[in-house]
């Protein structure tokens, strides 16, 4: 049977957003067309830039409540309010099954079970106020979360079994020979520890460091940034890229001094399939993403302890090497490998399992 997949969510999609969430939701979906099934994506649209200004144009000239663009190899419909536009994806798609994830999951999936279809729930954060309303009345539909410290804290907090699943990460896109000089940060903002790493850079000057852009900062945040790095010339902004392959290659070690609960860390997974050492935060799912490949302390760790972790691993030749290989190693664990993951995936979004549709 022909799997018709609607993702939906109330996370933008790009070219309007970027992150881990949109990066798992398109290999997901790019596995499921190689499987012979049919994904579609629902996401808020936001409006903004010359994408965002077409998109409305044609919202407005359609008057549908939506609109679809094809440029990511299956269709993504964008809507001021998703869940309003469950009923018509549904239509339009065909949706037999729907994974629901992240802003807005509660009226979202209740919509699609309104509408008749089977829904999945992938837990990705831990930011319960994101979801919209109580998950109770949803306990018996079928749950993903992409760590065991997210499935613990849904468990504790409404009841719910999860199965494990870590994001899927296509090693192919991500591995490359390192031959860089740089402690690259991944997304400079609070939540993922901008203010710990520009600390650590100032107690380093001797060091380079990378900040690279994810979530798409706008024009007021990116000033902020720049004029808070600007005092540090050992620190270089980069605009987010779309071949993070360019920018591992660049990276000796990747630093996550996440200051909140991370669910997972994709990062952390993606530059150990280099062999890229992680030095992270225990906030949250970070230590399951880092593992061995990298160190963690407490994000109110003392700053000398962090300086000195960075430094021993930046010039202890030894030391860089085991953490090194240990990184590659975790990279490549069963936990994370991507065709048994896919396979569980694939099977909890079969009709007799991703339960129940409305009654």
């Amino acid at each position: 049977m022909t799997l018709n997949v609607a993702f939906a969510g109330g996370n933008g999609y790009p070219p309007e957003d970027h992150g881990g969430v949109q990066s798992s939701t398109h290999d997901l979906a790019t596995r499921l067309l190689a499987r012979g099934d049919r994904p579609a994506v629902l996401a808020p649209l936001y409006g903004g830039g010359w994408f965002g200004l077409t998109a409305r144009a044609r919202l407005k000239l359609r008057g549908a409540g939506m609109v679809r663009d094809l440029q990511h190899g299956y269709p993504v419909y964008r809507a001021w309010a998703p869940e309003t536009a469950v009923p018509a994806c549904v239509r339009q798609t065909g949706a037999n099954v729907a994974v629901v994830q992240c802003h807005g999951t509660v009226p979202i999936a209740t919509a699609f079970r309104s509408a008749g279809v089977p829904v999945v729930i992938y837990l990705r954060n831990v930011e319960f106020g994101e979801l919209g309303g109580d998950l109770t009345p949803l306990g018996d539909a079928q749950f993903i979360a992409n760590s065991r410290f997210t499935a613990r804290q849904y468990h504790a907090r409404f009841g719910i079994e999860a199965t494990v699943i870590p994001p899927t990460i296509d090693a192919s896109l991500y591995a490359t020979p390192v031959d860089g000089d740089r402690v690259t940060l991944i997304n400079p903002v609070a939540e993922k520890g901008v203010d710990r790493a520009s600390e650590i850079a100032a107690a380093c000057p001797e060091i380079p460091f990378l900040f690279v852009e994810s979530w798409v900062l706008d024009d007021p945040a990116l000033q902020r940034l720049e004029q808070a790095i600007a005092p540090y010339p050992n620190i270089r902004f980069q605009r987010r890229s779309s071949d993070m392959r360019a920018v591992y290659r660049q990276s000796r070690i990747v630093l996550a001094p996440s200051k909140w609960d991370e669910a997972w860390c994709r990062v952390a997974s993606e530059a150990q399939c280099s062999g890229i050492p992680v030095i992270g935060s225990t906030r949250g799912g970070l230590p399951e993403a880092i593992g061995p490949g990298g160190l963690t302390l407490d994000y109110e760790a003392p700053l000398d302890d962090w300086v000195a972790a960075l430094r021993r691993l930046w010039s202890d030749a030894e030391h860089y090497s085991a953490l090194s290989e240990a990184a590659r190693a975790h990279a490549a664990r069963p936990e994370i490998d991507q065709a048994p993951q896919f396979e569980v995936f694939h099977q909890i979004l079969r009709p007799e399992r991703a339960r129940p549709a409305a009654d």
